[in-house]
């Protein structure tokens, strides 16, 4: 059985079935509970986290102690603080599981060790930080361009799988919108 890791890598770099031994050394897939935390605040971000199952958010506290969601990942997908991460600083963010989830872990200690090992790794992790940038700014144009119900429609639209499975005050919090806000334009739509 193919692991969605070794597919998703395989899009963007070669690799090998030979190598993907190699690749496996490097990971550690963990099983994470509902509502688990991977990084709390004022922790150094260590590790990189890429969902296999499941779905994890990324949030912060802001000055009034609520919780202002920055990101989700699903399956596929890449999360961490990647300030935090490259800077080896304290991390102002909190990565949690949203669901049960199966979540590969790359620690930053073993990263060059396994850039010499597999150089297209890092031809590949570059070309998904470029993707994880784009991402960032053009949901900053969003958040700046689009009244808050295009925002919330162009969401729906354009990640439908959110909506089925984030609850709506999750979604409201990574809009910027009130949880009361999102109710009205979802019965809207109905």
């Amino acid at each position: 059985m193919q692991k969605l890791i070794i597919n998703h890598i395989r899009k963007f770099v070669n690799l090998t079935d030979d190598e993907i031994p190699v690749l496996l050394k490097y990971l550690k897939l963990q099983s994470v509970k509902k509502r688990d935390y991977l990084l709390n605040e004022g922790q150094i971000c260590k590790s990189m986290y890429f969902v296999e199952k499941g779905c994890l958010r990324m949030y912060f506290l802001n000055n009034k102690s609520a919780e202002q969601i920055t990101q989700f990942a699903i399956e596929g997908w890449w999360i961490s603080d990647y300030f935090g991460f490259n800077d080896h600083k304290v991390s102002e963010y909190y990565i949690q599981a949203i669901e049960k989830s199966e979540v590969y872990i790359l620690d930053k200690q073993i990263i060059n060790d396994l850039f010499a090992e597999l150089p297209q790794m890092e031809r590949y992790f570059r070309i998904v930080m470029q993707k994880t940038v784009a991402a960032s700014q053009l949901r900053i144009k969003h958040l700046y361009d689009l009244s808050k119900e295009e925002l919330y429609n162009h969401f729906s639209v354009s990640f439908p799988e959110f909506m089925q499975r984030v609850p709506q005050y999750m979604i409201a919090s990574y809009l910027g919108l009130t949880p009361e806000y999102v109710s009205e334009l979802r019965k809207k739509k109905s």
